[in-house]
């Protein structure tokens, strides 16, 4: 803005605000806002301050806006009281992102063995440190009175494959399940045909607008319990080694073809999917770990199965390989499962982003 740099989802706040702010509230719907990726009480009360200026300069009261925190980030489970704190005039409750909190648990803790996850499929919503998360959440936030909403399962309905798809479909309904059963007011979906099955479900099992009553006084959460992961069979496999960076290079190849959600191996595939893959492979790597078959994983080896993965792409596509971007996303990937400190990016999509842009000063970072 004026030749100055800008906080990007400052700026969309602020776009979509001024000329929105008035019809939303003439409908009656909203305006509503989620925002993710915080790590700290502080970002909650800068997004207060903002929401504040906003409602001041066009003369809408305060109070109005109301916010939803993605509790995605492994720091921002130890300040959900504080976070709702600072957004008291204007929260509506806290969301459990489910998958950008399993990244942020590796990342965070991505330099100590003992916090190396199994097979991201091992990684449930029951196991310890996640079930762990989603009861203080929803504890915290009824004990506030604002709504705790749920998280997306990854699973998409299987076309051409009525057996895939109905297996697939009960997976949902047990995430929805167990997610109405706990004490959720609400949930996420992956596919808008998953909508009748979570709202069936909740509709059957939660029989009020929401279960805000319900304080789950029982529950005690404490710090050990949201770094506790110890999943019970567990394994690092050379299967969830190769799915991994089949997702990854995936992912990324059609991240730098401007797609944000992809549909990979019958589950929907967004940033923090692909995130999860390449952090495990790094860290698998940088802690030279055994698999359950007893190979050791080194940079060498994810090299090798990583070259492997793009061999057996360009068999299947043949001429059509040359229109995707898979030997670009290779070599950022390459980076990123090698195991070394100067090699990991904060997050894979800025590391990729000045591919995409269109700005004549932006170069490629390989």
């Amino acid at each position: 803005i004026d030749g100055q740099p800008c906080s990007a989802s400052i700026f969309d706040f602020a776009l979509y605000f001024f000329h929105n702010a008035r019809k939303s509230i003439e409908i009656g719907a909203g305006p509503y806002f989620y925002l993710p990726k915080m790590e700290s009480h502080l970002e909650a009360r800068l997004w207060n301050d903002v929401f504040n200026a906003a409602q001041d300069i066009l003369s809408i009261p305060r109070g109005t806006i109301r916010g939803t925190v993605l509790i995605e980030t492994i720091l921002a489970s130890f300040e959900m009281d504080e976070i709702i704190y600072e957004l008291r005039d204007h929260s509506s409750g806290l969301n459990c992102g489910r998958w950008d909190y399993i990244f942020s648990f590796i990342k965070k803790l991505r330099q100590h063995q003992k916090f190396v996850l199994p097979d991201r499929s091992d990684v449930t919503m029951t196991s310890p440190f996640m079930d762990a998360y989603v009861r203080l959440l929803i504890k915290t936030c009824h004990k506030r009175g604002v709504h705790a909403m749920g998280g997306m399962a990854a699973n998409i309905p299987i076309k051409n494959n009525p057996q895939a798809n109905e297996a697939a479909m009960q997976k949902v309904r047990n995430d929805k399940l167990r997610e109405v059963k706990a004490g959720h007011d609400g949930t996420w979906v992956a596919h808008p045909d998953l909508v009748k099955i979570a709202t069936g479900i909740f509709n059957e099992h939660m029989a009020t607008p929401n279960q805000i009553h319900i304080r789950r006084d029982d529950v005690e959460v404490s710090a050990a319990d949201l770094l506790n992961n110890n999943i019970e069979g567990g394994k690092i496999t050379e299967t969830g080694i190769r799915n991994n960076i089949s997702v990854g290079l995936a992912y990324t190849e059609a991240w730098l073809r401007g797609l944000g959600c992809v549909p990979i191996h019958n589950l929907m595939e967004d940033a923090a999917t692909a995130e999860i893959s390449r952090s495990q492979l790094w860290q698998w790597a940088k802690h030279q770990v055994k698999t359950a078959e007893g190979k050791q994983v080194t940079q060498q080896w994810l090299q090798q199965l990583l070259n492997e993965e793009t061999d057996s792409l360009k068999k299947q596509l043949g001429n059509k390989y040359a229109s995707y971007k898979y030997d670009l996303a290779k070599k950022y990937m390459a980076g990123q499962v090698s195991g070394k400190n100067e090699d990991y990016a904060d997050f894979l999509t800025t590391l990729i982003y000045d591919e995409i842009t269109t700005l004549p000063s932006t170069k490629s970072r390989l």
